[in-house]
């Protein structure tokens, strides 16, 4: 962007924020009114959060901006897009492969984005003074309802942001300042009569549009929750085993996003779509290699080989059930368990049933529970 004397500071700052490598940036004020507000309230009463308490925990924060920051006058939305250069529904009719979230096929992008932002707060606190604070999706702040309001796009029927020129690959960071900046019109909401994002969900997780039920959301039971995916899920996961693109990649705004510019961002040639085989083979050490840098690793390698073992279950490939038998022996009981549920996929009544008496001595409660309920027949 072309920078002169007659300039406003609005253009100056979007100017260093593109030069930092975001992709977009606009401003908005902080609102008095906050309609997100009662969305969260809902979202809350309804249970919506499943065990995500920290939701719960910081609601009166997560309320209003300002709820968090009292002097917060203005806020700079940041964007950089993570547009994937293959169809990210593609490898979901491969059963043997895995299907990985096109955000966490790279690096991380919260260290990525945190990075420039102190960049940019650097350079804006030296410019125009003012006090400010960075966030990226690790703070009280709900993002989306500024975005929407600084006009990077609009919150859509599945509750995430779509842009019309990135699409549905944005990801968000944020500035809050208590300098007065003129705020970008908003974008008008275009989803129209579409709800293909409600259609594709494999497990309904939207109630109605505009509204999410975490408890049901893939992305949800996949990475966030820590016990044993519930049983009504299981099938329905298919083969992904860390997020769901599904509600994203459908979106016909997509038509106009473009591939991520951002090296980092892309994805890594060995996580666009491994071998379920392979990743079952995974013990921690390993594990944490193949995702260094990744935000797969937060999951730990024991939830992270439960879902692959999920995967396993579904991929109707007997050949499979020798990693999920192997597996009878891991010293993780999530494991162990979720091998018992993928073996009651692959084998037969009476090899089960073997399989049964050798592990009689099985330990854990919710491991034995599995094998009785899993048992064929």
């Amino acid at each position: 962007m072309r920078i002169s004397t007659s300039d406003t500071p609005e253009d100056l700052i979007r100017a260093e924020a593109l030069r930092l490598g975001f992709d977009t940036c606009r401003f908005t004020s902080i609102p008095d009114a906050w309609l997100a507000s009662g969305r969260l309230v809902e979202f809350i009463d309804h249970g919506r959060h499943g065990e995500l308490t920290w939701i719960a925990e910081t609601a009166e924060r997560r309320a209003h901006p300002r709820a968090m920051w009292a002097d917060a006058r203005s806020a700079i939305m940041l964007g950089m897009n993570y547009g994937p250069d293959h169809d990210p529904l593609g490898v979901l009719a491969e059963p043997d492969r895995a299907a990985i979230s096109v955000y966490a096929q790279g690096d991380d992008y919260h260290e990525l984005i945190k990075g420039r932002l102190k960049a940019l707060a650097r350079w804006l606190q030296a410019r125009f003074g003012g006090e400010l604070k960075v966030f990226v999706d690790t703070a009280p702040l709900l993002e989306k309802p500024l975005a929407e309001l600084a006009g990077l796009g609009w919150q859509g029927k599945h509750t995430n942001l779509v842009s019309r020129e990135f699409g549905s690959w944005l990801f968000l960071g944020s500035i809050l300042t208590t300098l007065e900046l003129t705020p970008d019109r908003t974008e008008p909401a275009s989803c129209g009569i579409c709800q293909a994002c409600l259609d594709i969900c494999p497990t309904k997780a939207f109630p109605a549009p505009y509204q999410l039920d975490a408890r049901r959301c893939i992305s949800y039971l996949t990475i966030e929750l820590k016990g044993p995916i519930p049983r009504e899920f299981r099938a329905a996961l298919g083969n992904r085993i860390y997020g769901c693109d599904d509600c994203l990649a459908v979106c016909p705004w997509n038509k106009f996003a473009a591939i991520a510019a951002e090296q980092k961002l892309q994805a890594r040639d060995a996580l666009r779509a491994p071998a379920l085989a392979d990743l079952a083979c995974l013990d921690d050490p390993t594990f944490r290699a193949l995702f260094a840098k990744s935000p797969v690793k937060r999951i730990g390698r024991d939830r992270f080989v439960r879902n692959v073992l999920y995967a396993i279950g579904n991929s109707g490939d007997p050949a499979l059930g020798a990693e999920a038998e192997r597996l009878l022996d891991d010293p993780s009981p999530l494991v162990r368990g979720a091998a018992v549920w993928a073996l009651s996929r692959l084998i037969g009544a009476e090899r089960f049933a073997d399989l049964h008496r050798a592990n009689a001595n099985e330990p854990d409660a919710e491991v034995r529970s599995e094998w009785l309920q899993a048992a064929p027949g």
